[in-house]
């Protein structure tokens, strides 16, 4: 059974948003529990946002670039913040 439950794990998606506050936009994304920050910055560049720069937020926390959504808690429907980095 525990086989089972990870192999469909493998199929599963989340539905999240990314709320961009410099442009002050929501972009819905559909992701995969395994993805990384990294891969969320490939997803929002394939939409046309650049994400060069800027740090992703969850719950007050700075996400890590190598960090999974699954590590960081993210689940169905969360709502993560993308910010600039002050220079």
């Amino acid at each position: 059974m525990d086989t089972l439950r990870r192999s469909l794990s493998r199929w599963k998606r989340y539905h999240i948003k990314v709320h961009l506050a410099d442009e002050d936009l929501m972009m819905p994304l559909t992701v995969k529990p395994r993805d990384t920050v990294m891969d969320l910055r490939a997803h929002l560049v394939r939409e046309g946002v650049t994400s060069w720069k800027k740090t992703f937020y969850y719950n007050s926390r700075q996400l890590e670039e190598h960090e999974t959504l699954k590590e960081a808690n993210i689940q169905n429907g969360s709502v993560l913040l993308l910010v600039s980095n002050k220079s």
